[in-house]
């Protein structure tokens, strides 16, 4: 196993994309700090780990919290021995708090502070927690979560765009920060993913966003899972600072 006596936590695991990432990383032998701000769909992660004979932790967490951020990583410090790998994944959708997709100039002033207070700040709060925890264990890896946008842009989607864009920012720079600390810090850029957030949307949506990668069909979370595991273990030591889009050919158009 890949993980094995490794310690992680994951945001945003109580569902998707975050859920097949924290399942995975227990496969491969990691404990596993379960963080979601639904606390039941943290639980539920749990006992799908512990089904598997894994080792997990829920734990309620809202990204935009600071300070729950460092007692998410004081708990799994005190409960696993130490924090080796992070997954910042939580993350809010294009349309922020209300839901509307508006050109950038109409976007209201609530949807833009929830995207960047869920997608960016959370990502920098979580950095700054993990990150003095992980140097005290000789290093580690940390995988962030953002997205095909961001590296490009559709309409109506200014801040959404914009807070994965400062993701690839975060990312690269603590890279370059903690690089001489052997500590890695990487960016997965997924496409559009069949995750519960997208179940939402109507058959004709869905079949249209699956016609836009050349693949022609959404990914599925354990796509983007599999690249996060690889991330954080040791074959990956000479990565850092790299955003590896998981996408169906959706950036290569």
């Amino acid at each position: 196993m890949l993980l094995t006596d490794k310690s992680a936590m994951v945001t945003g695991a109580g569902s998707g994309i975050g859920r097949a990432i924290a399942t995975s990383y227990a496969r491969e032998g990691a404990a596993v700090l379960v963080a979601d701000i639904d606390r039941a769909g943290a639980r539920e992660t749990v006992s799908l780990i512990e089904a598997a004979g894994g080792r997990a932790l829920a734990f309620a967490l809202d990204v935009r919290q600071p300070e729950q951020h460092l007692d998410a990583v004081g708990e799994a410090v005190k409960r696993f021995g130490g924090l080796h790998i992070a997954c910042n994944n939580a993350g809010l959708g294009g349309g922020g708090a209300s839901g509307r997709y508006l050109p950038l100039a109409e976007t209201a002033l609530e949807d833009w502070d929830a995207l960047i207070g869920v997608n960016l700040s959370g990502v920098f709060y979580g950095l700054r927690a993990q990150i003095p925890a992980m140097l005290q264990a000789g290093g580690g890896s940390i995988v962030n979560i953002a997205s095909v946008m961001a590296q490009t842009a559709r309409p109506n989607l200014g801040a959404y765009v914009s807070s994965k864009h400062g993701v690839l920012g975060l990312t690269r720079a603590a890279a370059v920060d903690y690089a001489p600390q052997k500590l890695r810090v990487n960016a997965i850029g997924p496409g559009y993913i069949d995750t519960p957030m997208l179940a939402r949307a109507d058959a004709g949506k869905r079949a249209a966003i699956a016609g836009w990668h050349p693949v022609g069909r959404l990914g599925e979370a354990q796509e983007i899972a599999e690249l996060a595991v690889w991330l954080a273990s040791d074959r990956a030591s000479f990565v850092t600072g790299a955003y590896y889009p998981v996408d169906g050919g959706y950036l290569a158009q």
